[in-house]
């Protein structure tokens, strides 16, 4: 079965987007998987095409309203084993784990929100799974999906030239990934370290471990943290 995301959106000529190039857009091209962009709009029911209307208590903004949406998603008429997503900065952090999740199904829906947001109960009745790409707000749910997209795309079998190029990327083992060097071998001054032209190959990974775990400690204590409590352990140092 070919891995597939349908994108619901109100902008549907913003796909494939980055998508149709590079590492995905080959992919796409070579059937490796399949994208479908679908127009919310198409399920609007009165000659204006009203996708969305006023929130109710008052506010600002407009809210897409839960029966075009929940037409919509129906007309897309998925399997039941699909994933139903929600782009949204209150959901779900998408991690590589996630990622990695969604890659190895057959592929998500995913709804792209616009305006102040979506009517909760049609995030109920069609049992969308809130995800976010961060903590901060952008215009609209597109962005977003095609981060997700491409995360999970990169990881089906045959997209990337090397298996091996996913393994050592960052949180592929729950720490960044360490520095990167190739030639020239001097940079205005800057040289490769020593030991990853030494041949040595066991001093070589022993360095990436142990810069990558460096990294780790000093920008991302969250997930430092979070994988000395997986391990079962405490560390009481910086060395």
């Amino acid at each position: 079965m070919i891995w597939r995301a349908t994108v619901l959106t109100l902008f549907p000529e913003m796909f494939p987007g980055p998508l149709g190039v590079s590492l995905a857009g080959k992919a796409l091209a070579s059937g490796l998987w399949e994208l479908e962009a679908r127009d919310i709009r198409a399920s609007a029911t009165d000659k204006h095409r009203s996708v969305d209307d006023t929130p109710a208590g008052g506010g600002p903004g407009m809210v897409l309203r839960a029966d075009v949406l929940a037409a919509a998603i129906d007309a897309a008429d998925i399997g039941q084993d699909r994933p139903r997503l929600l782009m949204s900065p209150r959901g779900r952090p998408l991690t590589q784990s996630l990622a990695a999740e969604l890659a190895s199904g057959p592929g998500p829906l995913i709804v792209c929100g616009r305006f102040e947001g979506v009517d909760q109960r049609v995030i109920e009745a069609r049992n969308l799974e809130e995800v976010s790409i961060g903590d901060y707000v952008l215009s609209g749910g597109e962005i977003a999906a095609m981060a997700l997209v491409d995360a999970c795309v990169r990881l089906l079998p045959g997209v990337m030239g090397k298996q091996a190029s996913g393994e050592d990327e960052s949180f592929s083992e729950g720490l960044l990934e360490y520095p990167q060097y190739t030639r020239p071998q001097a940079f205005e001054g800057r040289t490769i370290p020593e030991i990853l032209i030494s041949g040595d190959h066991a001093k070589v990974a022993a360095w990436r471990k142990a810069e990558a775990e460096a990294l780790t400690r000093a920008r991302r204590p969250d997930l430092w943290s979070a994988r000395d409590g997986q391990k079962g352990t405490k560390r009481t140092t910086d060395g």
